[in-house]
């Protein structure tokens, strides 16, 4: 992946980013086997502060939330096939309730504060699937704090797998699964993060950008291909057993980004744009493959 500048030296390496939740581990675990980690400038932090930094132009290349991509369409380029969605329940986006959906109108409503595309999905789930307008607020994603202040919680990642597989069940609350919601109400696939680099490092340096990009590729791969192996060897650090993550890495997340993932992305613009900053129509603009060399 070694690149040079215009002058013949070494260029630095891309700074890209990597979520530190356990949804996007598959993407990351392949890096060192492939021998690609070394070649990246790699920066862990939530999606909400990711995607703040690859809009910022501190990060060249990572993972931004799907709400914020629509936002700032204009200035970036999707990496293609590549994504953190779910066709269906995917475990870590989650509405963890006292109370029926249906009597939430009114009610507090804690959102936590690490994706903004996870709280956005949330609000419009219960607004327009459910017809209830809770009273909400942001805080910490901590489950026991938000619920002393609230009767529902919105969480997402590793606090959301811990809130629905262990104290949920413990304290009696229902869970209300987001990709599931989203499946049964429009028979899409929803994508909560896509992989896209500044439009202007496209523009300087689009075989770096390529080689990022397959580089991911082939981590997600391999990942997806010896997911037991990842789970056990994550379940060693994590408060979760191994068969539980395999079930999370293989079959509640979706690391692609086809036809009906764009389109997922499409309904879910057409749905909030006129609300959200950006037009219900956005295009979206992929990056194209690398020409290669002739000769």
């Amino acid at each position: 992946m070694t690149d040079r500048d215009a002058s013949g030296s070494v260029a630095v390496r891309p700074r890209v980013g990597h979520i530190q939740f356990l949804n996007c581990l598959p993407l990351y675990w392949g890096l060192a086997r492939t021998g690609n980690l070394l070649d990246l400038d790699l920066t862990k932090d939530t999606p909400e502060k990711l995607s703040d930094q690859l809009v910022n132009g501190t990060l060249d290349v990572g993972p931004i939330t799907c709400v914020e991509y629509l936002r700032h369409a204009d200035d970036l380029v999707m990496l293609p096939d590549i994504a953190v969605g779910s066709d269906g329940p995917v475990m870590s986006c989650v509405i963890v309730s006292r109370l029926p959906l249906a009597e939430l109108d009114g009610r507090r409503v804690a959102l936590g504060s690490t994706s903004r595309t996870s709280v956005r999905l949330a609000r419009l789930l219960l607004e327009e699937r459910e017809g209830v307008r809770p009273d909400y607020f942001s805080c910490p994603p901590d489950l026991e704090a938000m619920l002393a202040e609230a009767d529902a919680a919105v969480l997402i990642g590793d606090p959301a797998l811990r809130a629905s597989l262990e104290q949920a069940p413990q304290q009696g609350l229902a869970v209300h699964d987001l990709g599931e919601m989203w499946k049964e109400w429009t028979g899409l696939p929803f994508v909560f993060a896509v992989w896209a680099a500044r439009r202007d490092y496209v523009e300087s340096r689009p075989e770096l950008v390529a080689a990022v990009h397959q580089a991911f590729l082939e981590s997600r791969d391999l990942s997806l291909a010896e997911a037991g192996r990842v789970a056990a060897q994550a379940a060693r650090w994590e408060s979760f057993e191994a068969p539980v993550l395999e079930r999370y890495f293989s079959e509640a997340l979706d690391f692609s980004l086809g036809e009906r993932q764009l389109a997922g992305i499409a309904e879910f613009a057409r749905r909030i744009g006129h609300d959200s900053g950006f037009a219900p129509d956005v295009t979206v603009r992929l990056l194209e493959p690398a020409a290669q060399p002739v000769g």
